[in-house]
């Protein structure tokens, strides 16, 4: 959809915008890291101003209602692209970003959280004081996957007793079932593949 020149776009138009900016700007990489993957490379995006500007606002309306007011207190965001995403969508939304690191890398009192990888398993962490209790968040990351981060962060976020109310995400892999292990909470991806 192309907005009317001097009108204000929809929410429909906002994410339709970005999803446009990430097909066009998002590069496949062969074989990176290693054979038989292909890597999507989100630097061209970062690197494009309208691109990633419609991109951020098209992930800011998973934290809006459907009158546009804003309906989440926090953004939380997880090393590390979706630091890169989270942090201006918090901004577009005029409220705070919370970040979730790998095990070590907090400097005061953490809940962890481990979660299972392919091979091996991982952990996550994030201030106990980060995300208040009954604050509602939203998170944003690059990619869904399998949804082992996702799930994660989920369970880090009500530990601080906050709801995840959303989750705001650039790219779905929908060959792997990160949908189904977010349930219910309502995911809105802007490219699939």
């Amino acid at each position: 959809m192309i907005p009317v020149p001097g009108s204000t776009p929809t929410r429909d138009e906002r994410i339709a915008a970005g999803a446009a900016a990430v097909a066009a700007l998002l590069v496949d990489v062969p074989d990176f890291p290693e054979a038989g993957v292909v890597f999507k490379d989100v630097t061209p995006l970062l690197a494009d101003a309208a691109g990633f500007a419609a991109t951020v606002a098209a992930l800011a309306e998973a934290g809006r209602g459907d009158d546009g007011s804003v309906v989440v207190d926090k953004v939380v965001g997880m090393e590390a692209r979706g630091f890169l995403f989270g942090t201006p969508v918090a901004q577009a939304l005029g409220v705070g970003f919370v970040p979730v690191r790998k095990a070590g890398k907090l400097p005061r009192e953490v809940h962890e959280q481990s979660y299972a990888l392919e091979y091996g398993e991982a952990t996550l962490a994030v201030h106990v004081d980060g995300v208040a209790p009954g604050e509602r968040v939203l998170v944003v990351d690059d990619v869904l996957a399998t949804g082992g981060t996702a799930v994660a962060t989920r369970a880090l976020v009500e530990r601080c007793g906050a709801q995840v109310v959303g989750f705001a995400l650039l790219l779905e892999l929908t060959f792997l079932p990160g949908r189904a292990a977010l349930g219910e909470t309502p995911v809105l991806t802007l490219h699939q593949v």
